[in-house]
């Protein structure tokens, strides 16, 4: 006989293990209520070992009871258990793993590579969660999504995937992430459980917004109201939160060190923690800012707001110091105090503490956020001494037994300055790209996929983040990498002979890989082999001399992009290095 005891605001030892747990005579056990914010709610069931079959079919509504039995008699009508998961099968091959297709029998097919490849399809599409109709706060009619965890995490390069195979669920987040902003006063950098938390770094919904922005997303988001949120991030600091991680600013929401970036340009260290990666991260925040404000009337930018906020963004190079030196490079960012004088007596760039919440960096060395700059790598290119300087020092970074900071969970066995495992490194593999050699960025690239991501139960070289690992792969896999808040992609080398990705909800983009030599015409099929240095592009069946492209090239209305690979690397891009559209001198 089974039994069962149902809750709502009891100690967990009491529900469970109270004198009337599992008393099915117990008129009060048999049922339970909550409100739509802090009240427990639970049940316990058991039953005798013998049972040969126990079955169970449950609706979760934050709403009602009656949405909740409504929920389960639509999404499981069946106590069949194998029509359960049929139905989950096919809803994931029609929404997510059609959307990027490669051969899957015959020569060019390699099991590896397609569990590497649909694997991480699966992962990044498991935040945030769509709660459209199931907001308990409020009922504005505008999609609700929850479980951005975080945004700090996914603005690099998963957001960019979301908007092109997920068009429409990606207008309802950015839409549900204004809605915030109406109902609650900020939009979230990270947000789970209807509650807004963990602002890392910047307030990056900013960076999320302008990378929509700029490649055209409109539909029913209204950007008027967009860019007034961002406003609220870039000119009104959040109240202090009192976190225990961090109890010198807010770590809810907004810009904890908002006060110095507007009064000093940047972030100081002696009046605020992570100093150095918030200026970097405020500097994109305020590009991002300036992205927006360029639509003028469309989205009720003040004259003038573009120039604002683009000199603000500018603000990385108030905490750089050319005076100081780690491995023989000279120019690093540096702590700065409130007075305008440096903080750099036993500084060394290669280390940041516990690269935590009270550090001058987090997740990652000012060694690693000295390349994080990615609206103007013309300024710091030249920052780093020019061309030459700058890939000698990016060589250097990718070289084993160059650390010095003890990564630990985020490690994964990397002893190199570059640490694929953290976000802010992510695309400092592909910036050999502003050197036009496209060539070293994939081979660069391809190693860190090679040696760090597995067909494994430890697959990826560090936390997840929400898809945020799983994302880069797929855009490695794919050949191309998103420069964010830009409308621009970077030419890498494809790992299949032929993808087609199904991009802006209904079109088509193929991408071929031809040529190799000793891998049969299918250079790309498996990790590893030679073959897969670009030799030549062609867009849309026309010679391509540039090793980026926009996004109106192939991602609106579907196109071509061919590679042409083989065993040698070579300088095959003649056109103009990736723009630096943030390119501003202070």
């Amino acid at each position: 006989m089974a039994r069962h005891h149902v809750f709502s605001n009891e100690p967990v030892g009491q529900a469970v293990f109270g004198p009337n747990a599992f008393n099915s005579n117990n008129t009060a056990a048999m049922t339970a209520s909550s409100g739509p914010m802090n009240d427990r709610v639970g049940a316990v069931f058991s039953w005798k070992a013998e049972t040969p079959v126990v079955t169970s079919r449950v609706g979760i509504s934050f709403i009602s009871a009656s949405k909740a039995c409504k929920f389960k008699d639509e999404e499981i009508p069946t106590w069949n258990l194998s029509d359960t998961v049929d139905a989950a099968v096919a809803e994931w091959n029609r929404d997510v793993f059609s959307k990027i297709r490669v051969a899957t029998e015959g020569e060019s097919a390699n099991r590896t590579n397609l569990v590497l490849l649909y694997s991480s399809l699966y992962f990044m599409h498991l935040m945030p969660s769509d709660r459209t109709g199931e907001n308990a706060l409020w009922d504005s009619g505008e999609p609700s999504w929850d479980d951005f965890y975080t945004l700090w995490d996914t603005f690099r390069c998963t957001v960019s995937l979301h908007h092109l195979l997920q068009p429409a669920s990606y207008e309802g987040q950015i839409r549900s992430l204004i809605d915030v902003w109406r109902h609650e006063g900020y939009m979230p950098d990270g947000r789970s459980g209807n509650f807004n938390g963990l602002v890392q770094g910047g307030s990056n919904a900013d960076n999320v917004l302008a990378d929509a922005y700029v490649k055209g997303l409109r539909g029913g988001i209204n950007w008027t109201a967009g860019y007034e949120a961002m406003r609220k991030n870039a000119e009104v600091t959040p109240y202090n939160t009192f976190g225990s991680t961090d109890p010198s600013a807010s770590i809810k929401e907004g810009r904890g060190a908002l006060d110095d970036w507007v009064g000093l340009g940047y972030v100081s260290v002696d009046g605020n923690t992570r100093c150095l990666s918030r200026t970097v991260e405020y500097s994109l925040n305020d590009y991002a800012l300036s992205v927006v404000a360029a639509g003028g009337e469309e989205v009720g930018a003040a004259p003038g707001d573009v120039e604002k906020y683009l000199n603000r963004s500018a603000g990385w190079q108030r905490t750089w110091n050319h005076d100081v030196t780690s491995r023989g490079f000279s120019g690093f960012l540096t702590p700065r105090l409130a007075n305008g004088s440096w903080n750099a007596t036993g500084y060394n760039p290669a280390l940041c503490g516990d690269c935590e919440w009270k550090s001058i960096t987090y997740e990652a060395t000012p060694w690693e956020y000295s390349f994080t700059v990615p609206h103007d790598m013309q300024s710091l290119i030249q920052y780093m001494g020019e061309e030459t300087e700058f890939e000698r020092r990016l060589d250097y970074i990718f070289q084993p037994n160059t650390s010095e900071q003890n990564l630990e969970a985020n490690g994964a066995g990397i002893t190199t300055i570059m640490n694929i495992g953290n976000e802010p490194d992510f695309a400092t593999p592909y910036l050999y790209h502003y050197l036009n050699h496209q060539s070293k960025s994939v081979n660069q690239s391809r190693a860190l996929a090679n040696q760090y991501f597995h067909d494994a139960l430890y697959g990826v070289p560090g936390n997840s983040d929400a898809g945020a690992l799983n994302s880069w792969l797929v855009w490695q896999m794919l050949g191309l990498y998103p420069v964010v808040t830009q409308p621009v992609y970077l030419l890498a080398s494809p790992w299949f002979a032929d993808v087609n990705v199904t991009v802006n909800g209904d079109r088509t983009l193929r991408i071929t890989s031809r040529g190799g030599g000793s891998n049969s015409g299918n250079p790309a099929t498996a990790l590893g082999h030679s073959g897969f240095y670009v030799q030549s592009v062609k867009v849309n069946g026309e010679p391509w001399d540039r090793n980026w492209l926009l996004h109106d090239a192939v991602m609106v209305d579907g196109g071509t992009i061919e590679f042409e690979v083989g065993d040698e690397p070579v300088q095959w891009e003649k056109g103009d290095v990736p723009p630096s559209p943030g390119h501003y001198v202070i």
